[in-house]
């Protein structure tokens, strides 16, 4: 299969390392030119450094030639990016005769229109191209090194397209399973990040393995509540896109949430952590997640708290506090 990914981020990179190795035709379009120079260059992307780019993966100056023969557009772009993202894909494409397919590795809620990123991309492409969406606990590192890892791709596509996606995405090294649950994939995929966030206060504080244990396990039932409010299935959020990626992010070392919120707990402000230039998907999303919830009348204290930290409103200490002395009442895992 020819695949065409754009932008080149970390985890664009690590998808294009993967399917090359699989033996597929891979073009890595980078977002500007200078990128595309300084790849073609030193056979490496500055955004996932120690993973050389093998001579036969191509990197892409412009869009249009990738895309003339490309079967699968694979989309790597931010959130906040995904509609111009998709709109200059859709533009580029005009002569790609057997563009049939876009998968994203972007995931959440518009800013703004609040929509998931599959309905974003769905609208800006038309019914002429199936949307699928890529999620599960995965490091970028870790895919290009060739670990294992699995993950999952949701769309609504025919099940006989999404099922030659999968086979044509998998192999020993990358297990993926299917899903036609967009909407839930979408949100678990995304969500996790502010709770990652809550994760690294809980370390940066230095609470234990108790109360982290229990924010997870608190995380994962406010996740439930809030996806299934949002139009995605239970089930959805006990697999690798919910619980999985949960995990990964709250207690991975990789997790630059997890690090962002361990950086606050012990000091640094949300300015001088942005001004580094790395992108913090759960500080994005977070004031998306909790205006939605706050409209569908759902209970999100954890997202609230950790919404309240990033504005500066409160202290990871005096949110915990807050956390700990709600009301009793009987458990519930949704």
């Amino acid at each position: 299969m020819n695949f065409c990914i754009y932008p080149a981020g970390a985890w664009s990179t690590a998808m294009a390392l993967h399917l090359f190795r699989l033996g597929h035709s891979v073009t890595l379009v980078p977002y500007a030119l200078e990128e595309a120079m300084f790849m073609t260059a030193n056979r490496e992307s500055p955004f996932l450094t120690g993973y050389p780019l093998p001579e036969g993966l191509q990197v892409g100056l412009e869009l249009a030639p990738a895309l003339l023969e490309a079967d699968c557009c694979i989309l790597g772009a931010p959130s906040k990016y995904l509609r111009s993202v998709c709109r200059s894909v859709k533009a580029a494409s005009k002569g790609a005769a057997r563009l049939s397919s876009v998968v994203l590795l972007t995931k959440g809620l518009e800013e703004g229109s609040l929509l998931p990123a599959t309905d974003v991309a769905q609208a800006e492409f038309g019914p002429g191209i199936d949307v699928a969406v890529l999620s599960g606990p995965s490091f970028a590192s870790q895919v290009a090194s060739g670990m294992p890892t699995a993950v999952v791709l949701a769309g609504k596509a025919a099940p006989e397209k999404l099922r030659a996606l999968q086979e044509a995405m998998s192999g020993l090294s990358l297990r993926i399973y299917t899903s036609s649950d967009t909407a839930g994939v979408c949100i678990g995929g995304s969500v996790k990040n502010v709770y990652a966030i809550a994760a690294g206060c809980c370390d940066g504080l230095a609470l234990g393995d108790n109360a982290k244990a229990a924010l997870l396990t608190r995380s994962l039932a406010e996740m439930m509540r809030v996806g299934v409010a949002l139009g995605g299935r239970a089930e959805t959020f006990f697999g690798l896109s919910g619980f999985g990626d949960l995990v990964l992010t709250c207690d991975g070392k990789e997790s630059r949430n997890r690090t962002f919120g361990e950086c606050i707990a012990k000091g640094m402000s949300v300015e001088e952590l942005l001004a580094t230039g790395k992108t913090v998907e759960g500080y994005v999303s977070c004031a998306s997640f909790v205006e939605i919830c706050r409209q569908r009348k759902v209970d999100a204290p954890i997202l609230e708290q950790v919404n309240l930290i990033l504005q500066g409103k409160i202290r990871p200490a005096e949110a915990i506090a807050s956390l700990m002395g709600r009301d009793l009442k009987p458990e519930h895992t949704r």
